[in-house]
């Protein structure tokens, strides 16, 4: 073999190294549960009781055996509207929870919501309409309209996310987003929570499996969920901005240099 084609191959080796040794990444970075082995029980913690907060939407209907008697309290005082959201979500009817903490319900007047439970709100509802002989043996069932999380930062389909269930986990969140882009820190997933007058900020590690055990694994209405670059993409995008001419000169030096050692 002549020198030229011996220089060539020493060439092509050196590119084919550095190809490799860039191509090395540490997968346990991007994988969930990485220290779950194979059929590991795990306890998870019970869903969340959803409790009722200022600004909140409710369905509340009433039932008895006079349907007619029924009629005047199954009327919202919120009437339907469209809702600016990333999945064209409708706003169905119902009662909004005022600034006071109350609802505003047909013949019964202000009653008090924020801080109950649905089914507290039912049981104070029905009390209410027996002991002022509205309704005999009445039925109330309440739902949430606007039991929504936000999921923002590193994932595919940054957005609102609305939940007819009233139930849903981080990882269900995520999922509805379209997963976490290769660049998010998923040791490092921010919860903010609205709690009273103040903002609760939690950190959660989806590296790990202590997440099914957390308090904090279902979500409540309002949460926002962000998830922070990591370094390799801000490294990535400062580096590439800064060194791109370098780069470019570089790979035109090597094209001569490979132009000259096949003309030797």
């Amino acid at each position: 073999m002549n020198k030229s084609g011996r220089n060539s191959r020493y060439l092509l080796l050196i590119l084919f190294g550095l190809i490799l040794l860039a191509s090395c990444v540490d997968t346990r970075k991007v994988a969930y549960f990485n220290d779950v082995k194979d059929s590991t029980l795990i306890a998870s913690k019970a869903g969340l009781e959803p409790v009722i907060q200022k600004k909140d939407i409710l369905s509340i209907a009433v039932s008895s055996l006079s349907n007619e008697a029924t009629i005047v309290f199954n009327t919202p005082n919120l009437p339907a509207s469209p809702i600016a959201s990333t999945n064209n979500t409708s706003q169905t009817a119902g009662y909004l929870v005022n600034e006071d903490g109350f609802i505003k319900f047909p013949i019964l007047g202000k009653i008090p919501a924020a801080g109950l439970t649905q089914k507290q709100l039912e049981n104070n509802i029905t009390q209410l309409l027996v002991d002022k002989k509205l309704l005999f043996d009445p039925i109330v069932t309440s739902r949430f309209l606007n039991f929504r999380v936000t999921v923002l930062g590193e994932v595919n389909r940054p957005g609102v996310v609305y939940v007819p269930s009233e139930q849903i986990n981080i990882l269900e969140a995520i999922g509805d987003a379209g997963d976490l882009t290769i660049y998010g820190l998923r040791d490092n997933v921010i919860l903010i929570r609205q709690q009273d007058s103040v903002k609760l900020i939690k950190r959660l590690n989806l590296n790990s499996s202590k997440i099914l055990q957390s308090p904090y694994f279902f979500l409540k209405s309002n949460d926002v969920v962000y998830v922070e670059p990591g370094k390799a993409k801000v490294a990535s995008l400062s580096v590439t901005q800064q060194r791109l001419p370098v780069i470019l000169s570089g790979l035109s030096l090597i094209i001569i240099l490979l132009t000259n050692v096949f003309k030797l």
